[in-house]
């Protein structure tokens, strides 16, 4: 059972991380600049200069210790296809949250994910 909880905090700590990252960059009033030098130093600075940001990026990290837990648990091939989860997730939210549309390919390609979760997850202790 406590690999689950693995899988489950690996994928909350993806889905807040790019969550918050997402809204947080929907607030900025500047574009993010052409030149890579400019670039590197606008993302740097709203990394220091916005909390939120960082601790989205933090989740990452945390997502990172959850997964490496899980993987004492299960084989990857049976883990990894959980991690889809996560896109449903995040998906759902970004409609609801951001006001991103929604629309019959997203809808079936959420499908397919679950059903491949569904088949995959079956297999789960058959050689």
């Amino acid at each position: 059972m406590t690999g689950y909880l693995y899988i489950a905090g690996c994928v909350f700590f993806t889905v807040y991380g790019q969550l918050v990252l997402k809204w947080r960059m929907n607030l900025q009033t500047q574009p993010l600049p052409d030149e890579t030098v400019a670039k590197f130093f606008y993302l740097i600075k709203l990394i220091i200069l916005d909390p939120f940001i960082l601790s989205g990026l933090a989740s990452a990290f945390i997502a990172s210790l959850f997964w490496m837990a899980a993987m004492t648990k299960f084989s990857l091939s049976f883990a990894y296809p959980f991690m889809s989860s996560a896109f449903i997730i995040v998906m759902f939210f970004s409609v609801l949250l951001f006001g991103e549309s929604l629309n019959s390919y997203k809808l079936l390609g959420t499908g397919l994910i679950v059903a491949g979760i569904v088949v995959l997850s079956q297999g789960y202790g058959v050689s």
